[in-house]
């Protein structure tokens, strides 16, 4: 695939990532829309990770080839199939860690939508990243991952009442699963480091830094 290619796939998904605004959310009734945007975002960042030499298409998304070639022909067909060169790859391996967040993603995904499971998958994967979850998928801000937790894993993100940042939630929810806490503190108020676990999220989306120049970490 040459790189004129690359550059036209890549435009294709920030095309679909740029009809959303910043500052509003797609109306309830195009959830479907909201799907193709979230996933435009993680595809639009897997393509530049890809030709960074940084992960391979199942490596930056954790999906399967399988999972890959039906998301690009059900949500972007435009692109074609061949566009991450599957035939190249191997399907990931989760590692016990992400192993653990997916099973506890897909266990509170929403029964029979297929979207759901895909969304565990690149969720769990890109929550081993360093930055906030939302900037590791792409996103424009915190709100926009709350509301894909809502739409996917609404029993999940009905439970954290308190505004936790989400990898810190999933956590906790892991631990509290397996009978124990690795919190020492009484109560959250009572923390000396509450700005870790409930702190802002702020800071600039990977692909604007990308859009202004700037090359991935």
């Amino acid at each position: 695939m040459s790189w004129g290619q690359d550059q036209q796939n890549g435009a294709t998904f920030a095309h679909h990532r740029g009809c959303f605004s910043t500052s509003q959310w797609p109306p309830t009734d195009q959830a479907a829309a909201f799907d193709r945007h979230v996933l435009a975002c993680v595809f639009y960042l897997a393509f530049e990770e890809v030709e960074a030499g940084k992960a391979t298409a199942t490596e930056a998304t954790g999906l399967s080839r399988a999972d890959l070639r039906d998301v690009m022909t059900r949500y972007f067909p435009a692109v074609p199939v061949n566009a991450f060169a599957l035939e190249k790859l191997t399907d990931p391996e989760p590692d016990m860690e992400e192993g653990l967040l997916r099973g506890l993603l897909i266990g509170h995904a929403r029964p029979g939508d297929p979207a759901s499971t895909l969304f565990a998958k690149i969720i769990a994967r890109r929550s081993l990243r360093n930055d906030h979850l939302w900037q590791d998928l792409g996103l424009f801000n915190r709100a926009e991952l709350s509301r894909l937790m809502a739409r996917h894993f609404p029993a999940l993100a009905a439970g954290n009442t308190k505004n936790m940042k989400w990898k810190k939630y999933f956590y906790r929810k892991l631990c509290e699963a397996e009978g124990f806490s690795l919190c020492t503190a009484p109560s959250c108020q009572e923390c000396g480091d509450f700005e870790s676990c409930f702190g802002p999220e702020e800071g600039e989306s990977h692909l604007a830094r990308i859009k202004n120049g700037f090359a991935l970490d």
